[in-house]
């Protein structure tokens, strides 16, 4: 598996696929889940709650949306590497967050979300044809390719592994 391409992918999000190490991108995610296993039990249902700054969000929030980006980036993935050629709208993930109802929910239940989420996303990317990695489409008004958006999600993840540790401090 090569490493997306500059045009295949806008420049912002290569913030995220930046942060994804050599390697298979399906073990990587893999790893991904066993680390964010050993990472959710350093965090409390009281420590859930914290904010870092009263305009920023939770650490339930930050899964929620951990959630919300990783289902977002998949169906991307799914609908341009099963061929549809339909643009897929914008993404507002502020707009979004209410709809988590991330602070109304245990700890527990977010990060077996996350869980469950992962665990679907993996075998996706895993049964993929090889011309499917570079089929492309558009959402956001912005093209795509199914290999960057695979990258998207592990990078995605990453980033926000460490705020956990930078911001949130959760090592």
């Amino acid at each position: 598996m090569r490493r997306p391409e500059s045009d295949e992918a806008i420049g912002y999000y290569f913030t995220y696929i930046d942060q994804v190490p050599e390697g298979d991108i399906c073990q990587i995610m893999e790893r991904q889940m066993k680390e964010a296993g050993a990472l959710f039990k350093r965090v409390d249902e009281q420590r859930s709650q914290y904010r870092y700054a009263p305009d920023k969000w939770s650490l339930r929030e930050v899964i929620g949306h951990l959630n919300d980006t990783e289902r977002l980036f998949v169906f991307r993935a799914f609908w341009f590497a099963r061929g549809f050629d339909s643009p897929l709208p914008s993404f507002d993930q502020n707009q979004a967050m209410p709809g988590t109802r991330a602070d109304e929910r245990s700890w527990v239940e977010l990060t077996e979300e996350f869980r469950a989420i992962r665990s679907a996303s993996m075998p996706f990317f895993r049964a993929l044809a090889p011309d499917a990695w570079d089929r492309r489409g558009t959402a956001s008004g912005n093209s795509f390719s199914v290999r960057a958006l695979a990258y998207m999600v592990a990078g995605h993840t990453t980033h926000h592994f460490g705020h956990f540790k930078t911001k949130y401090g959760v090592s």
